[in-house]
């Protein structure tokens, strides 16, 4: 392991640069995080921190076979690399990579919680190195449905686990703030800086497990949404057919309009009502149901409209005959008074 000032202030000051615009996203009064202004914070944060990262790996600041006090306490803030790292991550807004974006947040906070865990910062469980499911997605669960769903003892569980989770975050936070000026400001002694290193460590050892734990459900989330895409996309190769465009043409009423039409404009084509009719029907685009019924050939207007009033007219005068008989038939079984009981007229 380097000293810590072999790091140099470099280091430091990508640090600081980082950290201060991850502290402005988070607590910014900007109305959306996919601002202009706050995207251009992260992108400036998120480029320092990885700056810094490299920095670190470069100079072989920690190790896993060491222990937490062979490490320098001004080294100790450069564990929270990963830390902050993954935290703006999640900042960026690109819904078209956002399942990307989960996926590098996690590996952030997932080696962040393994480098504490080595150096034995905090006792938790250590979430799996990738999402659940994401090795065998898209193969049943051995157990059936049932197995995947968790049980009643483990949700109890990690409920319990949350709540004291956010017990230590506050008492956390209390303390931090009792502590940063004084150390800010340059007055604390070695033990003391060592001492508001560790619980800032502590402090995003929970924010960590909290956001792993809020990733994997976000993205499973997203990849139901994938497959379910997928299973209603259309098969590979596989379109609507495509119909050929109408020409153009003359629609007329009967063979009769269409001579004189077609006399009239010999550049297109005409076509009568039926004649349409069929060629769409052949086509497949119409059933053969869906042609009007058509009278005939040389009928007008005005002649049909004569014939529906003449027959109109018969019915009349049948309905009224029928009338008038049922009237003689009644008055010849119904004497005159018929009905009066009350012996008037």
């Amino acid at each position: 392991m380097a000293e810590g000032a072999a790091a140099g202030p470099r280091l430091a000051e990508l640090l600081a640069v980082g950290r201060r615009l991850w502290e402005e996203v988070e607590t910014g009064a900007e109305p959306s995080s996919g601002a202009p202004a706050v995207q251009d914070k992260v992108r400036q944060g998120l480029d320092a921190l990885q700056r810094a990262a490299a920095m670190v790996a470069q100079l072989d600041l920690f190790s896993e076979n060491e222990e937490l006090e062979e490490i320098a306490s001004a080294d100790l803030k450069y564990l929270l690399l990963p830390a902050l790292l993954g935290a703006l991550t999640l900042k960026q807004v690109d819904l078209s990579r956002r399942l990307e974006h989960l996926e590098s947040a996690r590996a952030h906070f997932w080696r962040f919680l393994k480098l504490c865990r080595s150096y034995g910062l905090g006792s938790f469980h250590l979430p799996p190195a990738s999402p659940p499911g994401e090795e065998d997605a898209g193969s049943p669960s051995p157990g059936g449905p049932a197995a995947a769903q968790p049980s009643l003892v483990a949700m109890a569980s990690s409920r319990q686990a949350k709540i004291e989770r956010y017990k230590q975050k506050k008492e956390l936070e209390n303390r931090l703030a009792s502590m940063r000026t004084f150390v800010e400001s340059g007055q604390a002694d070695d033990d003391q800086i060592r001492e508001f290193y560790i619980l800032q460590i502590q402090k995003w050892i929970n924010t960590s497990l909290e956001e792993i734990e809020s990733i994997d459900q976000e993205m499973v989330i997203l990849r139901s949404r994938g497959t379910a895409k997928q299973s209603s996309a259309p098969p590979h190769g596989t379109s609507r057919q495509v119909r050929a465009p109408l020409k153009p043409f003359i629609l007329t009423r009967d063979a009769a309009q269409a001579k004189v039409f077609g006399a009239g404009y010999p550049g297109l084509p005409t076509m009568t009502v039926d004649d349409w009719y069929e060629q769409r029907r052949r086509q497949g685009v119409v059933s053969g149901q869906s042609a009007p019924q058509r009278t005939a050939a040389g009928t007008t207007d005005e002649e049909l409209q004569k014939q529906q009033q003449e027959k109109k007219e018969e019915e009349d005068d049948e309905e009224a005959l029928q009338k008038a008989r049922n009237w003689d038939d009644w008055k010849d079984t119904h004497p005159r008074g018929y009905g009066n009981r009350q012996n008037v007229g």
